[in-house]
């Protein structure tokens, strides 16, 4: 079930590489991805879990409302993270010229799906 959703919306986002569903603690329940030369997808959740807790925790400490979405870019990538809960969240890695805009609607409309199927 997780799989299909992911692979929707990597298949559907212009250039996105991969998705995983991903507890905080840094283990992947799931995950989709093309084969794409000098990038390990797991690896970068993996990381990128760590990098969410203390986003997390920031966000607690200022009082600003729960975490919903965190976007990071770099000269290759650019990774969309989306909070599901409070032990899952969801990221989408496209190649920096990706179709941004609809890759962040996608992994939005997707939320409820996967929210679902979790519990």
């Amino acid at each position: 079930m997780f799989r299909s959703i992911l692979r929707d919306i990597v298949e559907q986002a212009g250039g996105a590489i991969g998705s995983a569903l991903m507890g905080y603690d840094g283990i992947a329940i799931d995950q989709y991805e093309k084969p794409c030369e000098g990038i390990d997808l797991q690896l970068v959740a993996v990381e990128y879990a760590n990098v969410l807790k203390e986003v997390r925790k920031t966000v607690e400490i200022l009082e600003t409302g729960e975490m919903e979405e965190v976007v990071i870019r770099t000269g290759r990538f650019t990774v969309l993270i989306r909070a599901l809960n409070d032990d899952y969240f969801v990221t989408l890695t496209l190649k920096r010229d990706g179709n941004f805009g609809k890759a962040r609607y996608l992994l939005a409309r997707e939320s409820a799906r996967l929210r679902e199927a979790l519990a």
